[in-house]
C-alpha cells in the first residue's frame, strides 16, 4: 500500500520556482545582481582611484615645477644718491638778514625713485631750508639741482671757520629711510666759512 504523502519535486524541477510575494530569489537571478551591484561599484572605485592619483600626480608637479627668481631687492637710498656741491648763488628776495644759499646737485643711480624729506646741518644757529621745499622726489637716471639756503640764528651757535662741514640729508624709497651725511669737499667749506663770516661780522659774541 502506497503512502499518501507531499508531492517531492521530480528530476529537473526545482522546488524554488514559485511567484509567491517573498520568495527567496534563486541562485542564478542572485548572481546576477551579485554581479551587477560589483560592476557598478567597481567602476565607481576604480574612478575614485583615479581621480585620487590624478590629483596626487597634478599636486607633484604643481609643487616640484621650475619656481621663478624672486626680483631682486631694490637697493638702499644711500647706495644710490649722490650729492654734489657747485657754488654759491644769490640770495632769493625777501629773505632775512644772515642769510645765503648754495647750489647743489642730487643724482639718483638706479632703483626706484628716491624722495628727499629733509635737509639739515650740524650747526645749531643755523636755519635751513631748500627749494624745492622738501620732500620732493628723483627718478633714477636724473638729477635735480637744490639751492640751500641758510639763515644764521645764533651767531654764538656757528663755528668761526667750518672745517668739514656736510648737509644730513634724509631719503626714503620702497627699501628703507636713511640719513645720510654727505661732505662737500674743501670749496664748500671755504664758501660756507666766509658765509657765516660776513653773516656775523656785526656781532659782538
Amino acid at each position: 500500500m502506497s503512502g499518501v504523502g507531499p508531492v517531492e519535486p521530480g528530476e529537473g524541477t526545482r522546488a524554488w520556482d514559485t511567484d509567491e510575494p517573498g520568495a527567496p530569489p534563486p541562485p542564478r537571478r542572485l548572481r546576477e545582481r551579485l554581479a551587477r551591484w560589483y560592476a557598478l561599484h567597481r567602476r565607481a572605485a576604480l574612478t575614485t582611484a583615479t581621480a585620487a592619483v590624478l590629483l596626487a600626480g597634478g599636486g607633484y608637479l604643481y609643487a616640484t615645477r621650475p619656481q621663478e627668481p624672486p626680483p631682486p631687492a631694490a637697493p638702499y637710498p644711500a647706495q644710490v644718491v649722490d650729492v654734489t656741491y657747485l657754488e654759491q648763488v644769490a640770495t632769493p628776495m625777501g629773505v632775512r638778514p644772515r642769510t645765503f644759499s648754495f647750489a647743489v646737485v642730487l643724482s639718483v643711480a638706479s632703483g626706484p625713485p628716491v624722495t628727499v624729506t629733509r635737509i639739515a646741518q650740524p650747526y645749531a644757529g643755523v636755519a635751513v631750508t631748500s627749494a624745492p621745499q622738501a620732500p620732493f622726489p628723483t627718478k633714477a637716471g636724473s638729477s635735480r639741482k637744490i639751492v640751500v639756503t641758510m639763515r644764521v640764528t645764533d651767531c654764538g651757535k656757528t663755528p668761526k671757520s667750518a672745517g668739514l662741514p656736510f648737509l644730513d640729508v634724509t631719503l626714503r624709497n620702497t627699501r628703507a629711510i636713511q640719513v645720510q651725511s654727505y661732505i662737500l669737499g674743501a670749496r664748500y667749506a671755504q664758501d660756507l666759512s666766509e658765509a657765516l663770516q660776513v653773516a656775523c661780522s656785526n656781532d659782538t659774541r
